[in-house]
């Protein structure tokens, strides 16, 4: 039986891998964010680059800030930015002494990076493609710092078993994981995992409460989580309060 005719039968399964590109596809193609073929809803997003789209200010996030600021985080190594957008935290890393690859699936996000890193002189790598698969090439770790501004929220349920492969992947020991992602009574979903499936998608994103992403990151410690500060126009840094701001470290050994 060739593979044609067993994905005609439903009779592909035999890995983890099969199993969550089925899950995959149980969402309508309009819904789909987070695999390689969203490319093009990303790009059509980060078409204008005027749009009153909060994080498409040149300004790194104010937790990001703050954990260099308070040497929770040191100034130096390598980092990887996760759904890294128009760059503004991969540059951020970088002036902070870091070598830093960014990486997100829209051509249009990474070319905006690439242009603000050529105007603002600063050096930091930057890839197009899907995270999860570049994992295992270009981005293969370890990384003293992985961070994701706003990429999180965008997976569904079972992508969360990615999330984590990659982060046991890339992320080295006593490595930190810094995340941003929506805070349930702020923003986003929060309708239980089964019913993503039943619908057509993940309705803008997930929102996680406090305990979730502690169980969800179970492995790793928690060195901070709180409520991202909401910051004003003329601050120099980005800051929304329907976000959660958590840092996590790697355990020696882990």
């Amino acid at each position: 039986m060739d593979r044609t005719d067993r994905n005609r039968r439903g009779r592909d399964i035999r890995t983890v891998d099969d199993v969550l590109r089925l899950l995959d596809g149980l969402f309508a193609p309009e819904a789909d964010r987070w695999t390689s073929g969203a490319a093009s809803w990303w790009d059509g997003f980060y078409a204008d680059r005027d749009k009153p789209v909060p994080f498409f200010v040149a300004k790194p996030d104010e937790n990001l800030v703050g954990y260099v600021d308070r040497g929770l985080i040191g100034g130096g190594g390598r980092a990887l930015d996760l759904g890294c957008g128009p760059g503004r935290n991969a540059l951020q890393l970088a002036a902070r002494g870091f070598a830093v690859d960014g990486v997100d699936l829209s051509p249009r996000a990474v070319a905006w990076a690439e242009e603000r890193a050529h105007v603002s002189g600063i050096r930091a790598r930057f890839h197009c493609g899907d995270a999860f698969a570049l994992a295992r090439t270009q981005l293969p770790g370890p990384y003293d710092l992985v961070y994701d501004s706003g990429c999180f929220h965008h997976l569904p349920p079972h992508r969360r078993i990615s999330y984590l492969a990659l982060l046991d992947q890339v992320l080295a020991p006593g490595g930190h994981f810094a995340l941003t992602c929506f805070a349930a009574g702020g923003m986003g979903s929060e309708l239980p995992g089964a019913e993503l499936y039943r619908g057509s998608g993940l309705q803008g994103g997930l929102a996680y409460t406090a305990d979730e992403l502690r169980w969800i990151f179970g492995e790793l410690e928690v060195v901070e989580l709180r409520r991202m500060r909401d910051e004003p126009d003329a601050s120099p840094c980005f800051g929304e309060d329907f976000l959660w701001a958590a840092l996590f470290r790697r355990r020696t050994g882990a």
